[in-house]
């Protein structure tokens, strides 16, 4: 026993040795670094990352051995978060057969693709507001064992709504894809607290919720209510008490009020909002993801799809200007899956373009997601925080466009990016 104990405190010994061997450091040199919480800009901008945490900034001297990454001109943000994403698809052609032709294992490759691409646009985290097969889940899990190159992930499973609604699989003829509360599909308090608890069982870490129809299903006016009051309160009560957020996909104003009444976290889109809704989503603190640029992208959908794309971007623009102005609070996300994937730095210059100033802007991708979501290790460029940093050429509250072209990316102290 004593021989067995030795060897193990030997082996011990030899992973710590390793570890520390193994162990980097690195410092970039930029010509500025962005303190998003007091908007001003500390220059130069140096950042001392030792392991996967920013050790240091600004030091007098770089550390002795330290590997130093010069990034002459640019400014040095915290990695970006997009809080509405669906890694797992896209609408590229034949997206809408998927649901019959494709497996678990389909979805899930196609995400390694889009994963890496969202990293290399400087995304270091992002919400997956619903997937199928729990291709997110698997996502997630191999991004966190480092099986796959891609941003930190929560991910919801299968997105939760009513039988015949945007989160059911509608447009197929009776008996084909006829799904149940393990998939989502639920109608009534017994069924949703299945579905919500089925999701969190195999691997959910956020949970989203359908109170409204949406564009790309086959269902009626896509701002029509579909969940009741009551029934999201259910579904909000039991999320939280798993300790986890919860967001609401809706885009007309009974469901964005209904939600927003019921205590979800985030409504997703909030597409048609009037005076009194903005008044509801202030006073319950309610926070929004606008998914606003991807309303204006080129889309080929079938016709009926196509209307009702055409009849919310009708009304978007007007609904972000009053929901800027007044103040609501806005979280970063682009709705990639759904819209398109590697450009999801227009939704900056979206904001902008709406009236928000280019610091809050920013601030949508990293305080502001970071607060929403209660994580407190990213969001800024600190000393102790993980070093999840990215980088763009110039200063981009003088010129937002500089957020659709990121040069740098370092996510977990480890450098994806440079400049080319």
């Amino acid at each position: 026993m004593r021989v067995y104990s030795r060897w193990l405190l030997i082996l011990a010994l030899g992973l710590s040795v390793t570890a520390d061997a193994a162990a980097e450091t690195i410092v970039l040199r930029a010509a500025r670094l962005l303190d998003v919480d007091s908007g001003e800009f500390i220059e130069p901008g140096v950042v001392v990352v030792d392991g996967n945490r920013i050790m240091a900034l600004n030091p007098d001297s770089p550390p002795a051995g330290a590997e130093v990454i010069e990034l002459p001109g640019m400014t040095l943000l915290p990695g970006l978060m997009d809080m509405h994403t669906h890694l797992n698809t896209d609408v590229e052609k034949g997206w809408l057969y998927r649901g019959v032709e494709w497996t678990a294992g389909d979805y899930a490759l196609l995400g390694v693709k889009y994963a890496r691409i969202a990293l290399l646009t400087g995304f270091t985290t992002v919400r997956d507001v619903g997937g199928t097969f729990f291709a997110d889940i698997a996502l997630m899990r191999a991004i966190e064992a480092g099986t796959v190159d891609g941003p930190r992930m929560f991910a919801a499973g299968y997105s939760v709504g009513t039988t015949g609604g945007h989160c059911d699989a509608t447009g197929y003829a009776p008996g084909i894809l006829e799904l149940g509360p393990e998939q989502g599909v639920a109608d009534g308090e017994a069924a949703i607290l299945r579905a919500i608890r089925y999701q969190i069982k195999h691997g959910a870490n956020i949970v989203k919720i359908c109170a409204t129809a949406g564009v790309l299903s086959f269902e009626g006016s896509p701002g029509i209510q579909q969940y009741s009051e009551e029934e999201m309160r259910v579904a909000v009560e039991e999320t939280h008490r798993q300790g986890l957020k919860i967001a609401a996909h809706a885009h007309g104003t009974e469901g964005i009020v209904a939600a927003s009444n019921a205590g979800v976290d985030s409504i997703e889109h909030a597409t048609i909002l009037t005076d009194e809704a903005v008044k509801v989503l202030k006073k319950n603190g309610t926070w929004i993801v606008p998914t606003l640029f991807q309303w204006f992208e080129p889309y080929d959908l079938p016709p009926v799809l196509d209307a009702k794309n055409e009849y919310m971007k009708a009304r978007v623009s007007d609904s972000m200007r009053k929901a800027f102005k007044a103040g609501v609070k806005v979280m970063f996300g682009t709705d990639a899956g759904a819209g398109p994937h590697g450009v999801s730095g227009r939704e900056f210059t979206a904001y902008v373009e709406h009236g928000m100033a280019p610091l809050e802007a920013i601030r949508t991708a990293t305080v502001n997601a970071a607060e929403m979501m209660g994580i407190e290790d990213r969001g800024r460029i600190r000393t102790g925080l993980l070093a999840d940093i990215v980088a763009v050429d110039g200063d981009p509250l003088a010129n937002i466009r500089l957020m659709e072209d990121v040069k740098f990316v370092m996510k977990d102290g480890k450098i994806y990016k440079r400049p080319e």
